[in-house]
């Protein structure tokens, strides 16, 4: 998913289960700031203080990605968490260990890590930890059939769509000028982003040889519904994370939501983002009319806030310092980068491993 998915589908959806704007918003700014967290540089402080902060996501415009353990630390656990081909922790899924690692929708693996967040729920970045696993949530339903490593099972052909004529010429041309010779695809980099448009209905030839068919309408329409119930456990304090005893979205929600999904058809992912803040902003969601914003950058980005401005360190010109504050410690940026590490070892240490699944 793009910022229209991770931002503002996660705060409306989050709305519809019962969470204040407060918090809703809090949420939503987590999901899409695994995609910005792009520096894993540790931050410096003018009174020698130190902070140090892992990177979830790499420059998404690059969709070669080579890096294989760049691949490991933010693909795999942030974007393509892998699905053991939908089977429990006891079976090992045939066809070696990438098949174990190709993303599948709301998977076992998938659940196991939603009760992983949960047990931090109480603590201060328990919010944060858990708008990281909405994130991860939904592109396990985006991002379904492909894995977060280099490597030919992510290769498409004939690749169709009837709704978006212009992605699919290029997707085309990329497939035809890409030397899979040289590099392997990134997860679902040869498709560019038809996975990542709630209006898209697409086919392809994956690479194992088989015919996949999608409908990102339906598929985006689950992981709403999905996420509604996990962030309803969430609310109600359910560290099980029993997410098929909570009911569903009401068939009314899921009308508007699949209406924004299908009538919003920019082909930017931040021009259809622009459109959902509008319409949250004139309540076309069914709840009171809100400005819902995303600042990654300036004054009221998250990171601003807790650091302020950066200066040049007396003792290099290549390194910058912070004017350290008290605040920092519980700054929602701070504890977002504190729920990310926790995420990450969580996932690598203690959920892929029941699967056999053994990652950086």
């Amino acid at each position: 998913m793009q910022i229209d998915g991770h931002h503002s589908l996660t705060y409306v959806v989050a709305r519809y289960a019962g969470m204040t704007h407060n918090d809703a918003e809090k949420l939503a700014y987590c999901a899409q700031y695994v995609d910005e967290a792009t520096n894993s540089d540790p931050v410096r402080f003018d009174n020698g203080a130190m902070f140090n902060r892992i990177s979830s996501a790499h420059k998404m415009l690059d969709y070669r990605n080579g890096n294989e353990l760049a691949n490991h630390l933010a693909w795999i656990p942030f974007h393509f968490l892998p699905g053991n081909q939908g089977e429990h922790s006891d079976t090992i899924p045939e066809g070696g260990f990438i098949q174990r690692l190709v993303c599948t929708p709301d998977s076992p693996v998938a659940r196991d890590m939603l009760k992983s967040v949960a047990a931090y729920r109480n603590s201060s970045f328990g919010l944060h930890m858990m708008g990281i696993a909405m994130h991860v949530y939904a592109d396990t339903f985006a991002h379904q059939g492909f894995a977060g490593v280099s490597h030919k099972i992510n290769e498409v052909e004939d690749i169709e769509s009837n709704s978006d004529s212009g992605l699919l010429a290029r997707v085309k041309d990329n497939i035809f000028n890409w030397s899979i010779a040289t590099i392997s695809p990134l997860g679902h980099g040869p498709a560019l982003s038809f996975p990542d448009r709630p209006y898209a209905e697409w086919s392809y030839i994956n690479g194992t040889g088989d015919k996949v068919t999608r409908n990102n309408t339906e598929d985006f329409l689950s992981a709403a519904n999905q996420m509604y119930k996990a962030i309803k456990c969430f609310i109600n304090e359910d560290q099980s994370m029993d997410i098929d005893a909570q009911d569903g979205l009401p068939n009314d929600k899921k009308l508007i939501l699949k209406s924004a999904f299908q009538d919003i058809k920019h082909e930017d992912g931040e021009d259809r983002h622009k459109e959902w803040l509008k319409r949250i902003s004139r309540g076309e969601f069914g709840f009171p009319a809100v400005e819902l914003t995303f600042e990654v950058n300036g004054k009221n980005s998250w990171k601003e806030i807790a650091r302020g401005k950066a200066v040049a360190s007396p003792q290099s010109a290549d390194l910058v310092t912070y004017k350290y504050k008290d605040s920092f410690l519980n700054s929602d940026w701070k504890l977002f980068h504190d729920a990310l590490k926790t995420y990450r070892l969580a996932i690598i240490r203690d959920v892929l491993p029941k699967y056999g699944i053994c990652v950086a």
